[in-house]
């Protein structure tokens, strides 16, 4: 079912969005060649809980860390580790918190010093497909103008969109209905609503869309061993105009 959220819970979700952003957007100057992934889950919990929220993603179905810390051809789930990131990587960095009950989420890819230009390219198209699936989500949409603009925009640029994960509906869940997928046709699914709460988060690979969950059980990782990046934003879909990004400073 899906939930419309009332002003009060969106106030709430906004605080948790907030700490979302300032913690990433500290992780993001601290992303350097030489420091572990390890020692970027600890600075996003420190982050997080100094500012009164719960790491939403520790612990939850059994993960082990605050972030989820995917490096390269890791596409999503990425367990934060003794691994050192190298000039020229690409890390996903994706992070939720609770307050009050209520979750934000939001998620990022940057390069680790200077990368490949073609690397540089893909971080850039993610992002842009994102920004494209948030301009549709506006009162009397449907659900898959999301999707479709994400993937019109991804395959134009001769990337392939991650389909086994998707973005969701968010609030006293970390994942709730409905269901945002990167692909579709347009024109389909419910029609949107003002009050909706949704997580928007491209997924998308340099080479083909196939993806394998390694033995640990999170991490997700290309089949080609291509690149792959991830970015994602908490939104509310307003009365009038444009949506409200919750996870944006």
């Amino acid at each position: 079912m899906i939930i419309l959220k009332t002003p009060d819970e969106i106030a709430v979700m906004a605080q948790a969005s907030k700490v979302v952003a300032e913690t990433l957007q500290i992780l993001q100057k601290a992303v350097r060649a030489g420091i572990t992934t390890d020692e970027l889950d600890r600075l996003a919990e420190e982050e997080i809980r100094s500012r009164g929220a719960k790491p939403a993603f520790k612990g939850y179905r059994n993960y082990p860390k605050t972030l989820c810390a995917s490096v390269n051809d890791q596409v999503v789930h990425g367990i934060p580790s003794k691994r050192v990131l190298k000039e020229g990587d690409i890390i996903g960095l994706d992070l939720g918190a609770i307050v009050g009950g209520f979750y934000g989420d939001s998620a990022v890819t940057v390069p680790v010093g200077r990368t490949a230009e073609q690397n540089a390219r893909l971080v850039q198209v993610t992002e842009e497909a994102m920004y494209l699936g948030i301009q549709q989500a506006v009162v009397g949409h449907r659900l898959s103008d999301i999707s479709y603009a994400v993937q019109k925009h991804v395959e134009s640029a001769g990337y392939s969109v991650v389909t086994e994960f998707v973005g969701h509906g968010i609030g006293r869940q970390l994942h709730e209905e409905p269901q945002v997928p990167n692909y579709g046709k347009p024109g389909q699914g419910p029609r949107l609503q003002a009050g909706m709460v949704l997580a928007i988060e491209p997924m998308v690979n340099m080479g083909g869309a196939a993806v394998k969950v390694l033995e640990d059980r999170w991490t997700a990782v290309t089949v080609d061993g291509s690149f792959s990046a991830h970015f994602e934003h908490t939104i509310v879909i307003e009365p009038n105009g444009p949506p409200r990004i919750l996870s944006q400073l």
